[in-house]
């Protein structure tokens, strides 16, 4: 077991549980992604935890810590295709005002965004 530093996740131990922790991220998108669809409408669970789920990726993403292994570039953005699918043929239907549907968009496509560059970074190397 290697340690290479005295910050919390420099040592194997942490590069394992952050790869844990990671993958259950991860696990719980693809699970929503393959799901009912229904159940990422705006106002239900996996439509909010979704996002939720993403933004922690981007941020242990733009840590570069030991353990954090993204989806492919592909992955994250066919799961924004799906999300965003579903979102916007529903959002209506909560009669959300221009300006927050506006905004609330764009938040969303962000998110998606940031974490499939973040993606094709580690994949370059």
């Amino acid at each position: 077991m290697g340690t290479w530093g005295a910050g919390n996740f420099d040592s194997d131990t942490a590069a394992d549980h952050l790869a844990e922790w990671v993958d259950r991220l991860v696990g719980e998108v693809t699970g929503a992604m393959g799901g009912d669809p229904v159940e990422l409408e705006p106002d239900e669970y996996w439509g909010v935890a979704v996002p939720c789920n993403l933004e922690l990726l981007v941020m242990l993403g733009e840590r570069g810590w030991v353990g954090v292994t993204l989806p492919a570039a592909g992955v994250i953005r066919g799961w924004q295709e799906t999300f965003m699918a579903v979102w916007e043929r529903s959002i209506d239907g909560l009669g959300p005002k221009p300006a927050y549907k506006a905004e609330r968009r764009a938040v969303l496509n962000g998110t998606f965004e940031r974490l499939a560059a973040l993606a094709e970074e580690a994949a370059a190397g």
